[in-house]
């Protein structure tokens, strides 16, 4: 329908390779929504890769504080379900995780589950945020004083976080949409998904919803009101969130009405209203059924029992209300940026089965022991409760460095990949005072008489990665080698270096530390690779039963500097420095004297949590793969095993001690190894396997 002149004018701005004015634009796409949220490089592209899912560790059980008897049968007293849907934890980023979901052979297993019914996202929508955390020193019990470090985000979470916001809001809606796209393919035809956010991002966050899910579809604009914090005499104080509540369709979706109490002194005495006496509080409420205005949900205080010192978590009476209200016992709930994993933690309690995900390792660590404690809680009362497994992506695709253009042809996207990895490499290679020389697959540099390999800057290195190094070192008889990375995949240790071992290669995993960015510090000699830790554990084997002493635990990590604290201190301040693997408290007083203490006095300060599998290599770890051929769904084992949590013992914030030694366990005869798990206070984790005879 466009005359001559307009569509010359049209292409005189294609050859001009100039965007087409706005009138154009609708003209064009009349039939198009006339109203649509536009940013900067939007594209409807989203991402089909599919990745395998690979068992880092399985939890069927909360640990026995006695002796620990064989099983006999496949359930044991208390209902425990070794069958059916196994709750998932998933580490990684959540575009990959929904998408390998999506596409590839889990779905299958979602969809025998009747669906993701409900899904629930609490997304990073605060530009200032980060992935740094608070961590508590010391334990109060002993007569000690409890310190709070900053443990600063790892480089991987800061180019996530970059991602994000790195073009302020431009990055951050093309972050959600190609999640939000996702996910509103994985949803139950009669599925329901609440996105909490607030006033920084709820106007993008209403329009790309509307998008993808259809105006239609709209059921909420659920205001939660709070009156904590301050407040300003500049503007109206904000005090509330904003969670919007779209159906997947309209037709069939689930809502289960929700009342709050509403307290009074004395009896209300309203026509067709019960008055109901609440002994604890010793005061009379009736019911009321919710309104899209909450004000009766409290944020977490300082002194509740709820507080895990995570940022963003929410209270689990909001999570309790959303599941209720959408989703039915036995049902499939979903949150891909977990955090500290309230929504997975209230799903539990309230019987439904869950998928949780998120980027940081620290989340997951948290999550992990949040929902042990509640598996405790239920056994304790005598309700079931479902295992639940850590996953992670088995093998990464080489994705692109971080700052290439994706607006570029594939060709000149390429070039900028070469040229961000070799300066990349360069950088690595300069700091840990190696020299750099080509001819090799994998290895990058020489160091004295070993050999180098640096991982990608975007991607924790995967097992995949190891296994390729330790071929070529094979191939062209290294035997000394040392690989650098800046985040190690989960579960990659110990087997990979007791299986270099066993081929004769002497290999060293060492993390890169941040300080390789900041040239001052390379020219000064100040960046310290430090090696992964290491655990020492002393079997105690009497008539039939094995228990597990915990002896020592050692750290190499470093972040910042004690000289450079000490200059920038003010008269009067403190920080607190991790220097070879002891965390220090730098104080300055009023007269400028420096005074130092080491907080992490002995080598458990430096543990989180622990957990033991009395029969490791007794469960395969197997993944599903589609066969593209035959596009029918294969199981293969990765020659790894599953590390089934069978005891563990962690801090939280109320309980600071840790118990050392297992309770004896029943084992066979004859020879088995023993999988030894620790998690450190920053969230990593490292595992030693030894072997026994009974």
């Amino acid at each position: 329908m466009l005359s001559d002149n307009e569509k010359r004018d049209i292409i005189k701005y294609l050859e001009a390779d100039k965007p087409l004015p706005d009138k154009y634009r609708f003209l064009l796409f009349a039939d198009k929504q006339e109203v649509e949220l536009v940013w900067s490089g939007k594209t409807n592209d989203v991402t089909t890769t599919v990745l395998p899912f690979q068992i880092i560790e399985q939890v069927d059980e909360p640990r026995s504080e006695k002796e620990i008897k064989l099983q006999p049968s496949l359930f044991d007293p208390r209902g425990r379900q070794v069958k059916d849907w196994t709750n998932k934890l998933i580490w990684g980023d959540n575009k990959l995780i929904l998408s390998s979901l999506k596409n590839g052979p889990l779905r299958q297993e979602i969809q025998e589950q009747g669906g993701i019914k409900l899904i629930y996202i609490d997304p990073p929508f605060d530009v200032g945020a980060d992935f740094s955390m608070n961590i508590e020193i010391g334990d109060p019990s002993k007569g000690g004083q409890v310190e709070e470090f900053t443990k600063r985000s790892n480089v991987l979470e800061e180019l996530a976080y970059r991602d994000t916001w790195g073009k302020g809001a431009d990055s951050f809606i093309a972050m959600i949409y190609e999640r939000l796209s996702l996910m509103h393919d994985l949803l139950a035809d009669d599925g329901g998904i609440y996105v909490h956010c607030d006033y920084r991002v709820d106007n993008f966050i209403r329009l790309v919803l509307d998008e993808l899910f259809g105006r239609d579809n709209f059921r909420n604009e659920i205001i939660w009101g709070y009156r904590t914090g301050g407040v300003s005499k500049d503007f109206f104080a904000r005090k509330h969130d904003t969670i919007f509540y779209y159906a997947k369709n309209l037709k069939g979706v689930k809502f289960n009405t929700q009342y709050y109490k509403s307290y009074q002194q004395k009896k209300y005495n309203f026509k067709g209203v019960e008055d109901l006496w609440d002994e604890g509080k010793k005061m009379w409420y009736h019911k009321s059924i919710c309104r899209d205005v909450w004000e009766d949900i409290y944020p977490i205080g300082t002194e509740n029992s709820e507080r895990l010192d995570y940022p963003t978590q929410k209270p689990e009476a909001l999570l309790e209300r959303i599941i209720k209200a959408s989703s039915n016992e036995g049902d499939l709930v979903a949150d891909f940026f977990a955090g500290s994993g309230t929504t997975l933690a209230v799903a539990e309690k309230l019987g439904r089965k869950w998928i949780g995900s998120d980027l940081g390792k620290f989340s997951i660590h948290t999550t992990r022991k949040r929902i042990i404690g509640v598996q405790r809680e239920l056994a304790k009362a005598g309700k079931d409760f479902r295992a639940f497994e850590i996953l992670n992506l088995g093998k990464y695709e080489r994705q692109l460095f971080v700052g290439i253009n994706p607006n570029l042809r594939e060709d000149e996207k390429q070039k900028q990949i070469a040229q961000k990895e070799k300066d990349f490499i360069a950088l690595i290679i300069s700091a840990y005072k190696a020299e750099r020389f080509d001819g090799f697959k994998t290895f990058h540099g020489k160091k004295n008489s070993r050999l180098v390999a640096i991982g990608p800057i975007n991607l924790p290195v995967s097992r995949l990665f190891v296994d390729a190094v330790i071929t070529e070192a094979v191939e062209k008889q290294i035997t000394k080698v040392d690989v650098l990375a800046f985040e190690f995949e989960m579960g990659l240790f110990p087997n990979i270096q007791e299986e270099a071992k066993d081929k004769g290669i002497d290999l060293a995993l060492k993390y890169i530390p941040r300080d390789v960015f900041d040239k001052r510090a390379i020219e000064k000699n100040q960046v310290v690779f430090h090696d992964v830790s290491y655990i020492e554990v002393k079997p105690i084997v009497k008539k039939g039963m094995v228990a597990i002493e915990l002896t020592d635990f050692s750290v190499f990590y470093n972040q910042d500097s004690i000289k450079e604290v000490e200059e920038s201190l003010k008269a009067g301040g403190k920080k607190l420095v991790v220097e070879n693997g002891q965390i220090i408290k730098v104080t300055k007083d009023k007269d400028g004297i420096i005074n130092k203490e080491t907080l992490t006095k002995k080598w458990t300060d430096w543990i989180d949590y622990w957990a033991v599998d009395f029969n490791f290599e007794s469960k395969k770890e197997v993944i599903r793969v589609r066969d593209e051929k035959t596009d029918k769904i294969e199981e293969a084992w990765t020659g790894d095993y599953v590390f089934e949590n069978e005891w563990q013992d962690f801090r939280t914030k109320k309980k600071r001690e840790l118990v050392l030694q297992t309770p004896p366990v029943e084992v066979g005869k004859g020879k088995r190894k023993i999988a030894i798990k620790v998690v450190d206070i920053f969230g990593n984790d490292t595992m030693k396997i030894i072997e026994i005879t009974v």
